[in-house]
């Protein structure tokens, strides 16, 4: 006994001596906290700035560069330029899933093993839909996801990109956009869940969950609204704080507070005056002190340094980067490494306060330390890296079936039949439109999986029983010019000739004085929308520019040459004028004749200024510009005459900065679907994309809608089951579709009006309204009853009634729970939804369906913005959409 005693004493000792040796923040055993606070006061002003630092990319060849640490990369991305902002390409092509894996251990052995603290990275990225990364499931669009309305789905999708995600030692998503679209015009429609607050909020947090729930970190996007007047991206919001409660802000303290987001990132606009990522307002009151949020903040890409140059609110990117830290971001995402030099000032000269420095890299600390990725930093390689797509693609199947929407179903002249489903005995069918080959998967996506187009989907499933015929048709482009290439343009530099003009900059409108800067431009087609030419040297709203050189056709002939941008320009060539629009009043497009010789060089010169700022600049011509799309259209119309049935598959342009004026079908596919309709054959029009489109020039003339969103990898198998009627259409619309564009924004949950909707010449009401959707068989709705009519404000209400499938398809419908407070101390919605539910009934089956009205569901704001429920009687509208109402029935809530 006495020699155990002395063992155990001396392994006490020895535990007890290591643990003086090991610094408590490498202890797993001490509480998350006290391994933060410990780690903190060792930490250099350095290493606690980089903790704060985020970027694409990994170590380069000299990782020294990185010995005080970093938060993370998103690794072995490329860029590609979107817009103004470069926004990123986030998958390494040819990178398998093993290959990513052992990347980001490697990467992760530097920090853990050869910085001073071993403090982890964490590995991020995006997964809006599926992870934007070789060999990864690519689920439909998120829009076509809240189009299924069925929260199980998301989870279980979200679930398979989780899985995938862990798979290649990724930590961190950047996902998903929880923004509520309520203009259309906005192109990043496709990446919300819709209109609505509590679709929204559903569906974000049944995908957060999943992620949260197996150790990855969600970042909620883009906080708090992200698209304004016009449904213009990132444009100033000045919405009032009942608007943001009611509406706005439902999704964002959904996830955080249902769903447990540990991340969210802040939007590029400004609220209210301040930039979403400097906001104090934003992201202290409300997301941290009112909603508890505990996890960090980031910024979008570059956006902290956009409180300079977008917002004009700091002196320099130094400044922006300590206003914002200072009012609650925690972490700068930027694109370079390159960029530390722009914002590290303040946080080393101790200008900083040191409190709201520990306190960010605190939150971030905190994270890495609940991943658990001190103790376990690396993935398993025998456990990761594995594809699982295969075992994910029927889900992303069924997750495209549920998702389509059918829209428009006609009965064909003299039959009692609708055009859809196709009758499995066509013989002859014809697929038109460049969509249904290209599988396009729309913003924020991987290359996908395997991809099935919808004509190859059509093709297997009508293999040996019809014959399918292929025609492009015009696409969803037509341009009759291009940009003058810099190979057809020349200049004299030092002495010998080089492709390119002369550009000659002057800091005022006039081209007089000597030019502030000289260099020679390659190719004339500038849009300096944010900035000037060069932003050291040149005013960027008041400048004029004048290029010179010479200019050669490659072909003999009469073509037209000129400018496509902003108002302010003077064309020259052999010193003849050839488009004189020197004004400035809007952007435009001009062109004019003129005489080339192959070969031969002609002086240009042309002139340009700017007093207003927001520059856009293109020299173009229709030099070896074919427009063939006459004869395209033709041959489509010539295949439609040929068979059965034409399938005509349309496509809109979208996503981030690529905000649509117009919602009409682009090019020339509307006189597309307009000719081939004029066959007299049965027309099925599908439209992809993820936003809105008006059809006010050719609904009435085809018998067939479908809106097929962006269907994913296995989207093409998809839309040919519900064609051919293997699986009747389900999905309804999560957002508006306006008849017009003059109707927006346009949603169904706003408030009484004061006088009515419409307009003199237009109706204010919806083309299609938001919930609606189509589908091959009827449904019945009937025996609405309430368990009481009056019940007291913190009860709940208990409702039922029955739907009945009365057609001949079985098939699945989601009835929809809106509520309406007839009379309220301020102005409330016509109509919210509370609830929704999806049920498959086989023909002639009835289910009875049962609501829960909860206090939350009753829950308003007051004049004095208190969370109150007012007694009064209560409007229960229960439908297939939020137009079409079923049933409806009055309750009263007493105090």
């Amino acid at each position: 006994m006495k020699n155990f005693c002395c063992c155990l004493l001396f392994l006490l000792t020895i535990l007890h001596s290591q643990s003086q040796t090991i610094p408590p923040y490498k202890q797993a055993n001490l509480p998350i906290e006290e391994r933060v606070k410990d780690l903190l006061q060792r930490m250099t002003p350095e290493e606690k700035f980089w903790q704060l630092f985020m970027i694409p990319g990994d170590l380069g060849n000299d990782p020294s560069k990185y010995k005080n640490g970093i938060f993370g990369f998103q690794v072995n991305t490329v860029q590609q330029q979107q817009g103004a902002a470069a926004q990123l390409l986030n998958y390494k092509a040819g990178q398998s899933a093993k290959q990513t894996l052992a990347k980001i251990n490697g990467i992760q052995k530097y920090f853990v093993e050869q910085t001073r603290l071993g403090i982890p990275i964490i590995a991020f990225d995006e997964a809006l839909h599926g992870l934007v990364r070789d060999e990864a499931t690519a689920f439909p669009q998120a829009i076509a996801l809240a189009a299924t309305w069925d929260t199980l789905l998301m989870s279980k999708c979200a679930a398979a990109i989780a899985n995938e995600t862990k798979a290649r030692g990724i930590r961190h998503i950047l996902s998903p956009v929880v923004n509520l679209a309520t203009d259309v015009r906005w192109g990043r429609v496709e990446e919300t869940y819709g209109e609505d607050p509590v679709l929204s909020a559903a569906m974000g947090v049944a995908f957060v969950k999943a992620f949260e729930q197996r150790g990855i970190v969600t970042n909620p996007k883009h906080f708090a609204v992200n698209h304004g007047e016009g449904g213009r991206d990132s444009y100033p919001i000045h919405f009032n704080e009942r608007l943001l409660e009611e509406t706005y802000f439902v999704p964002f303290k959904a996830v955080v507070q249902k769903g447990g987001a540990r991340s969210i990132m802040t939007a590029y606009n400004s609220l209210d005056g301040s930039p979403c990522t400097a906001n104090d307002w934003l992201l202290n009151k409300k997301l941290r002190h009112d909603w508890g949020f505990k996890g960090f903040v980031l910024s979008d890409a570059g956006a902290t340094g956009g409180a300079n140059v977008l917002h004009f609110t700091a002196a320099d990117y130094a400044e922006a980067g300590k206003k914002s830290v200072e009012n609650g971001l925690d972490v700068m995402f930027q694109t370079a490494y390159e960029h530390h030099t722009l914002f590290d000032k303040h946080f080393l000269d101790k200008t900083m306060d040191p409190a709201v420095i520990d306190s960010a890299v605190a939150r971030v600390l905190r994270v890495k330390f609940e991943l658990g990725l001190f103790e376990k930093p690396y993935a398993s390689e025998t456990e990761g890296g594995q594809s699982t797509s295969a075992q994910h693609r029927e889900l992303a199947k069924e997750a495209a079936i549920r998702s389509v929407v059918l829209l428009k179903n006609t009965r064909l002249p003299g039959q009692e039949n609708q055009l859809l489903p196709l009758k499995k005995s066509l013989k002859k069918i014809a697929v038109i439109g460049i969509d249904a080959v290209e599988a396009r998967l729309g913003g924020y996506s991987g290359p996908g999986n395997n991809k099935i187009s919808i004509l190859a989907g059509i093709k297997e499933k009508t293999k040996g029983t019809a014959q399918v015929g292929y025609a492009a048709g015009p696409g969803r482009e037509h341009k009759t010019w291009t940009f003058v290439p810099s190979s057809a343009l020349s200049t004299i530099k030092d002495g010998k000739k080089v492709a390119g003009l002369q550009g000659e900059y002057f800091n005022n409108v006039t081209l007089t004085g000597e030019p502030v800067l000289t260099r020679v431009d390659e190719a004339i087609r500038f849009q300096w929308t944010l900035f000037s030419p060069d932003p050291e040297k040149i005013n960027y709203d008041f400048f004029a520019a004048r290029w010179t050189g010479k200019i050669q056709s490659p072909v003999t002939g009469t073509y037209k040459i000129g400018i496509d941008g902003n108002d302010g320009y003077r064309l020259f060539i052999n010193n003849k004028i050839i488009i004189d629009n020197w004004k400035k009043q809007s952007y435009s497009t001009k062109l004019a004749n003129y005489y080339f010789e192959k070969g031969k060089e002609y002086d240009i010169r042309i002139e340009y200024y700017e007093p207003a700022g927001n520059a856009w600049l293109r020299l173009i011509w229709n030099v070896g510009v074919k427009d063939s799309s006459e004869q395209k259209i033709q041959a489509a119309v010539q295949l439609a005459k040929n068979s059965d049935v034409a399938i005509v598959v349309a496509g809109i342009d979208e996503g981030e900065f690529n905000d649509r004026a117009s919602l009409a079908l682009p090019g020339l596919q509307e006189e597309l679907i307009q000719r081939v309709a004029a066959t007299g054959k049965p027309v099925v029009v599908l439209l992809v994309g993820g936003s809105a489109i008006t059809m006010t020039n050719w609904l009435d003339k085809v018998n067939s809608v479908v809106d097929v969103w962006y269907p994913g990898d296995a989207g093409g198998a998809a839309i040919a089951d519900l064609l051919f009627g293997d699986r009747s259409p389900s999905g309804k619309l999560p957002i508006s579709f306006p008849v017009a564009e003059a109707q927006l924004p346009l949603v169904y949950n706003h408030k009484p009006t004061g006088r009515g909707d419409d307009y003199t010449n237009l109706t204010g009401q919806p083309l299609f309204p938001f919930g609606f959707g189509l589908s091959y068989t009827t449904f019945d709705y009937t025996a609405l009853q309430l368990d009481k009519p009056i019940m007291k404000a913190r009860e709940n209400l208990s409702l039922r009634f029955k739907i009945k499938n009365t057609g001949n398809y079985k098939g699945d419908e989601v009835v929809q729970l809106y509520l309406r407070d007839e009379l309220a101390s301020v102005a409330r919605p016509i109509k919210e939804l509370k609830a929704f539910q999806r049920v498959n009934l086989q023909p002639g089956e009835e289910k009875e369906i049962q609501f829960i009205i909860t206090p939350d569901m009753l829950t308003m704001l007051d004049v004095n913005m208190k969370e109150v429920i007012e007694p009064g009687k209560f409007r229960i509208m229960i439908g297939s959409s939020s137009m079409d109402i079923r049933l409806r029935e009055m309750f009263e809530v007493k105090e």
